[in-house]
C-alpha cells in the first residue's frame, strides 16, 4: 500500500485535528499503533509540524469524513494527478567521463581473457555499447593501433566481485548452449542428419607464472695482491744492515809498519 511522504508529520496531523483511530492513522502511514499513540501523548515526535494530507493531494476530504464517521473503514489515498518520473529500464552503466577513454583496453582485455563473454555482457559490465565491441573484436577500430588489453578492475571501470559475478554467468550460459548443442547432435545423429558444429567448453585460462632468474656462472676464486689492492706494486723489501759493534765503532786506524806507537 502506498504511504505518504511524510508519515510522521501526516500522523501528527491526524492526531491533532481528525478524529480517527490509532489503527486507522497506523495503518494509512505505515506505522504500529503503539507508535501513533506515543505521538498523541507527546512522548515521540514533539515539536513536530503536521503535514495536511488533503491539502498535499495524499488524501481528498470525503475520504476523510467516511473514515471518520466509521471506525472500521480503512484509508485510501488519492490517485496521484501529478506525472510520476518514469522508472528507467535497464542500460549501460554510467562510465566517468575520465575514464571513458580506457573503456577500449578493457574491451580487448575482456575478449582475449573472457571468450565465452557476449558483447551484450562486456556492454553491461564497463558500460559501453555493441558497435564498440564489434569494431575491436573485428579489428577496425579507428585507434586500434593505440589499443593495450588493461583489466577493468584495474581501470576502475568495474569492481573484481563484479567482474566474476558477469564471468560465471557467461561461463554458465556457454555450458547450457553446448549441453544443448550435444543434445541436438544426438538426435541429428540417430536420424542420420548432418551434426552442428559443438563449441568447446571455456577452460580457464591460466595465470602466466613467472620464469626463473638464471644463476649467474661462479667467478674463478681470484687471490688478491698488492697491485689489486693498493693500485701499485709493492714495494721491495730492504736488505738488512748488519749490526754495527763496539770494535768497528771504536777501532783505532791502524799504524803503518815500522813505526812505534811509542811517543
Amino acid at each position: 500500500m502506498a504511504q505518504p511522504l511524510m508519515p510522521k508529520a501526516t500522523a501528527v496531523w491526524m492526531v491533532d485535528n481528525t478524529t480517527l483511530t490509532f489503527e486507522q492513522i497506523a495503518e494509512f502511514c505505515g506505522l504500529h499503533a503503539l507508535e501513533v499513540q506515543a505521538i498523541a501523548d507527546g512522548d515521540v515526535a514533539s515539536g513536530m509540524q503536521g503535514a495536511d494530507p488533503v491539502t498535499v493531494g495524499f488524501l481528498s476530504q470525503e475520504e476523510l469524513d467516511r473514515c471518520q464517521a466509521n471506525s472500521r473503514a480503512k484509508l485510501k489515498m488519492s490517485k496521484a494527478t501529478l506525472p510520476q518520473p518514469k522508472v528507467r529500464g535497464k542500460g549501460a552503466r554510467y562510465t566517468p567521463v575520465s575514464k571513458r577513454q580506457d573503456r577500449p583496453d578493457a574491451i580487448s582485455w575482456l575478449l582475449k581473457h573472457h571468450p565465452e563473454m557476449i558483447d551484450a555482457q562486456i556492454a553491461r559490465l564497463i558500460g559501453t555499447t555493441k558497435p564498440t565491441i564489434k569494431t575491436i573484436r573485428e579489428r577496425s577500430h579507428w585507434n586500434i593501433s593505440k589499443i593495450k588489453p588493461q583489466s577493468p578492475v584495474g581501470l576502475g571501470l568495474c569492481s573484481e566481485t563484479e567482474l566474476e559475478k558477469m564471468v560465471t554467468l557467461a561461463r554458465r550460459k556457454a555450458e547450457r548452449v553446448r549441453l544443448a548443442q550435444e543434445k541436438e547432435n544426438k538426435k541429428r545423429a540417430a536420424a542420420g542428419e548432418a551434426l552442428l558444429p559443438v563449441d568447446p567448453a571455456p577452460a580457464p585460462i591460466p595465470e602466466p607464472q613467472p620464469a626463473p632468474m638464471a644463476k649467474a656462472p661462479e667467478a674463478p676464486e681470484v687471490i688478491p695482491t698488492a697491485e689489486s689492492v693498493f693500485g701499485e706494486a709493492a714495494p721491495a723489501p730492504k736488505e738488512e744492515e748488519p749490526a754495527p759493534d763496539a770494535a768497528s765503532v771504536f777501532k783505532t786506524p791502524s799504524s803503518p809498519e815500522g813505526e812505534s806507537n811509542d811517543a
